[in-house]
């Protein structure tokens, strides 16, 4: 299931080898994730055998968030079916590939909203993948962990529950940094196709559960106002 020779990361595949020679990567290089692995590692609530189920599931999910948030051409994707992909958020329309790279990235396509804009802490709308990645990554310097918790069917539809989690030791948005964790949890649904490529990804999760821990730092520099006006990040 969406694998292949890796070399120096343990959680994801397509990043080393002769296959990836010629891949085109954002910030010129494979990403490093020994840091995130790191916090993953302090902080799963289970260690999933090597080839079950559950680890080859968590595996594909972080594969897949590397790709789709650190390889710039779609071309280079390995366990993604770039024709067919359709990406959904909570019911909400399905973005493409293409529809993805023109609203800034993996963060801005994961937080799609219909709040009104002057009640966004976090504004999509008005992110790029470079300003939505500094963002999330001066909050969060320690990643944002991604565990896999329960598989309910495998392939082709694949239907897992999961958590992702980070600690805000950085300031977001003109609030201070809290040092609590950021956390959220989510079900999903990934379609995949003979080869083990994804054609359809579907998110459940409450937006508001993992944004409202950045309503906690102290406001500074004019966030008093977003804040107060804001009594609850509600997913809509």
């Amino acid at each position: 299931m969406a694998s292949s020779a890796v070399e120096g990361d343990k959680y994801r595949s397509f990043m080393y080898g002769e296959g990836e020679k010629n891949t085109q990567w954002r910030s010129g290089a494979p990403p490093n994730f020994d840091v995130v692995d790191k916090l993953f590692e302090e902080g799963r609530t289970q260690v999933w055998p090597l080839g079950s189920i559950e680890e080859k599931v968590q595996r594909l999910v972080k594969t897949f968030e590397m790709e789709i948030a650190h390889k710039i051409r779609p071309e280079d994707y390995k366990c993604v079916n770039p024709e067919k992909f359709l990406f959904i958020v909570n019911g909400r329309k399905p973005l493409t590939l293409k529809d993805i790279r023109q609203i800034g990235g993996s963060y801005n396509a994961f937080l799609q909203t219909s709040l009104p804009e002057d009640l966004r802490i976090y504004n999509p709308a008005q992110e790029t993948a470079e300003s939505s990645q500094k963002a999330f990554t001066t909050a969060l310097p320690r990643g944002f962990a991604l565990e896999v918790l329960q598989v309910y069917s495998g392939p082709p539809t694949i239907v897992y529950k999961f958590r992702h989690w980070g600690y805000m030791e950085g300031p977001f948005k003109g609030h201070a940094p809290t040092g609590e964790k950021a956390e959220f949890f989510g079900m999903a649904i990934f379609h995949v196709d003979a080869e083990m490529r994804l054609e359809k990804v579907e998110f459940f999760y409450e937006r508001g559960d993992f944004l409202a821990a950045f309503l906690k730092g102290a406001p500074t520099d004019g966030a008093q106002a977003t804040s107060s006006r804001c009594p609850f990040m509600a997913n809509k």
